[in-house]
């Protein structure tokens, strides 16, 4: 049962960023954009029940919550705040969530697979963080050729900077490593 330590605003103005005293996973992260997508996730699923909700993303210690801007935040936090501190902890949704887990979209050449591996470590250092700690994150679907596709995460998601801004410093930060790929957000 996580307690929430501090709540956080984001970039995003129809987001907030709960920062958690316990995990509710190890390292897995699941985004929501739709209560039909969180059918299987109880945590989500309880938020996708409180009005207002249009997405809901968490990994470890923090969960991102997006609202349709017509909610009023003090209220809606209040509501949030009670499936949220109900959740089932760490060991419990990481072992779930590893048994549903989806096969792979694309099977990666051993090049594509290596060159997704150098891409994926260049976001993880100088990416990654700063979605982070803006309640959101990025998640690298596949490489197929000259294709890079990814999948915005949390408040990253509905974002306006995300799809500007900051899929253009993707673009460029990626670029120095792979010149000719294009990059898709989807």
């Amino acid at each position: 049962m996580p307690k929430i330590a501090d709540i956080e605003p984001t970039p995003n103005p129809n987001a907030v960023k709960f920062i958690l005293k316990e995990p509710l996973t190890w390292g897995i992260s699941c985004s929501f954009a739709s209560a039909e997508q969180a059918a299987d996730d109880p945590l989500a699923s309880a938020l996708f029940a409180i009005e207002h909700v249009t997405n809901v993303f968490y990994v470890d210690h923090w969960l991102t919550v997006t609202q349709d801007g017509q909610a009023d935040w003090e209220t809606l936090v209040r509501q949030l705040a009670v499936p949220i501190r109900a959740a089932a902890g760490a060991d419990e949704n990481s072992a779930r969530l590893v048994d549903q887990a989806p096969a792979a979209q694309h099977e990666m050449t051993a090049e594509e697979q290596e060159r997704f591996t150098r891409i994926n470590e260049l976001i993880d250092r100088q990416v990654r963080p700063y979605l982070q700690g803006d309640g959101g994150d990025l998640h690298l679907l596949g490489l197929r050729d000259a294709t890079l596709t990814l999948h915005y995460q949390g408040a990253c998601g509905t974002c306006p900077s995300s799809i500007s801004g900051t899929l253009a410093a993707i673009r460029n930060l990626v670029h120095s490593i792979e010149p000719d790929i294009e990059i898709v957000a989807v």
